[in-house]
């Protein structure tokens, strides 16, 4: 959509994705807000996830206030990238749901988003997925001593 320099109307694909991050960040607040979880020192989850919904919040109002700004001209969507990262956000999920583990997931959200952003090297993108995953896991699970969802290769460590 074209927004004419002059015409001051509503740009409704941002409005509607800061509408949307806006709804995000009040599922996180409220989530948050049911924790049962507190640190006894530092930064518990609670607290992280109440930044998140207010980054999320803020993210959100900046998209409606750039969608009431006259003269956006907005790029065409491309699809095969939203279809990827819809696909990167399922294989973190489904390996999840199906209790296949972080590692899986995560290694498979870095490599599909990696070729929504057009590169074309899967095979490696998996490997560097996993590397980065397992680094991250065993970060989470040993140092901080926080338990990601766990899977046969969470099992071997």
């Amino acid at each position: 959509m074209v927004n004419l320099p002059g015409h001051s109307g509503l740009h409704r694909p941002t409005a509607i994705i800061g509408i949307g991050l806006i709804a995000v960040a009040a599922v996180t607040w409220f989530d948050a807000r049911g924790m049962s979880i507190r640190a006894s020192y530092g930064v518990g989850a609670d607290a992280a996830s109440y930044f998140v919904a207010a980054f999320l919040a803020v993210l959100g109002l900046a998209h409606l206030v750039t969608a009431l700004r006259p003269g956006i001209v907005a790029d065409e969507a491309d699809w095969g990238a939203v279809a990827w990262i819809g696909l990167a956000l399922g294989g973190l999920v489904g390996s999840i749901w199906l209790g296949l583990g972080f590692i899986l997931g995560s290694t498979l959200l870095f490599a599909f988003t990696a070729r929504a952003f057009g590169r074309r090297a899967l095979v490696a993108d998996l490997v560097i997925g996993g590397l980065i995953s397992t680094g991250v896991f065993l970060m989470f699970n040993k140092l901080l001593q926080l338990a990601l969802p766990a899977g046969p290769l969470e099992r071997l460590f």
